[in-house]
């Protein structure tokens, strides 16, 4: 079923043409006006993760986003505008929520973007919305943001857990039938990770393969020792991890000293916690959103500016979090505005954003979420690469180039949110 949100007061200038050419809609139309006419800079509350099992993502995402800012300034800001970016630890759902409300209440933000955990993002959207303010989801992947937890004034980047799913996949499907084989999955117990697992067993259903056992493993887990003995016992043909930030990294260092002989695959990971398992321990196939390595003239461009700025490649959440910058001072510049109602009105609009990659992508109005292209990527064999950064190799686009973007994406018509008008 279909979950429809509660109409806010928030009403975009196309909304408000709705209301007749009268006094009404003047005077509806005369409150952006106000804002686009104030000069001075633009702030962005930024909150992502800078401790914790996702602390070593947060680091990332604030250097693509630092990155982004500088270089919109540079060239003469946001529609003559300059961004501020006010980036902080998000630290947990607690701390995101109550930071968030002191960056709009007290700090003056314009809105609110960034975050990776999806239950941080989902309590950050909810003050976000009470506040009729925008707020930016930059990497969390869980399908019920886009779903039954939607919001009007939230938006969402990164691909959602369905994507992830079908990327991985498509490209195991081309590798192995996998009707009849035999998957045991290890899951994050929190939200993403259950709405990961959902996406997965979907995934199973659809294509006749057998789960024959889960564990749901909290975040601060460190020992996998007892969930590997339990992996040898069933004998599975694949291990499938759905499991988040610094638990993979941990995972697969300890699978590998064991060396069981069941190939692994997973339906999240991000590069950082690829590089950081080290070489030789990590195998399989994985989803990703981008990877530095992409073959397009933008994405070499920016691991350039990147590298010349960091010393370092950057990581999928350096990027992912530069374009999302990228969008809303693009969004800031056609509307000449940073009031919420006009940014929600562009970016619902189906206007189209340079993502780096072989086609633009464009925010989906009935859920917010960016239709975007994914990948997946293998592991090389050991010893065919120079070191870690070196190790994964990118699969051809997914969907093909003459599938339709949204073929990847939860539809709207099988449970994901339809946003009220």
């Amino acid at each position: 079923m279909t979950y429809t949100t509660r109409k806010s007061g928030l009403l975009t200038r196309r909304h408000a043409l709705t209301l007749g050419t009268g006094a009404a809609a003047a005077a509806m139309l005369g409150a952006p006006v106000i804002v686009r006419a104030q000069s001075g800079p633009v702030k962005i509350g930024h909150l992502t993760p800078m401790t914790g099992f996702l602390g070593t993502l947060g680091g990332w995402a604030v250097e693509g986003a630092s990155l982004a800012v500088e270089e919109i300034n540079a060239g003469g800001g946001a529609g003559g505008r300059m961004l501020e970016l006010m980036s902080e630890d998000s630290i947990n759902p607690e701390n995101g929520a109550t930071k968030a409300q002191r960056m709009l209440e007290q700090d003056g933000a314009d809105f609110l973007l960034g975050e990776i955990s999806s239950a941080t993002a989902l309590a950050i959207s909810e003050v976000a919305a009470r506040n009729e303010k925008l707020f930016m989801a930059v990497g969390p992947r869980s399908d019920v943001l886009r779903g039954e937890r939607c919001s009007r004034t939230m938006f969402c980047t990164d691909i959602p857990n369905t994507a992830m799913v079908n990327a991985v996949g498509t490209a195991l499907k081309q590798q192995d039938d996998i009707a009849g084989k035999k998957f045991f999955t290890l899951t994050a117990d929190y939200v993403f990770g259950h709405d990961l697992l959902s996406a997965a067993k979907a995934f199973f259903d659809r294509n006749d393969a057998e789960l024959i056992g889960d564990e749901l493993i909290a975040t601060d887990v460190t020992d996998f020792s007892p969930f590997i003995l339990k992996l040898r016992q069933a004998n599975p043909d694949y291990v499938c991890l759905n499991l988040a930030g610094n638990q993979v990294t941990n995972f697969v260092k300890q699978y590998a000293e064991f060396g069981l002989p069941y190939p692994m695959i997973g339906f999240n990971l991000n590069t950082a916690d690829a590089w950081a398992a080290g070489a030789g321990n990590l195998s399989g196939t994985w989803p990703t959103v981008w990877l530095h390595t992409l073959d397009t003239p933008e994405s070499k461009a920016f691991v350039e500016r990147f590298q010349a700025k960091y010393g370092k490649l950057p990581e999928n959440h350096s990027w992912i979090s530069y374009i999302a910058v990228q969008i809303m001072a693009k969004a800031i510049a056609e509307t000449g505005s940073a009031a919420t109602p006009d940014l929600i009105d562009y970016l619902e609009s189906g206007a189209k954003f340079d993502v780096m990659k072989s086609r633009p992508a464009h925010f989906r109005a009935e859920d917010h979420q960016l239709i975007q292209e994914a990948y997946a990527f293998t592991v090389k064999d050991d010893g065919s690469y120079e070191d870690v950064h070196d190790m994964l190799e990118l699969s051809a686009t997914v969907p093909g180039a003459e599938e339709a973007l949204e073929s990847i994406y939860p539809s709207t018509e099988g449970g994901a949110c339809k946003l009220s008008l």
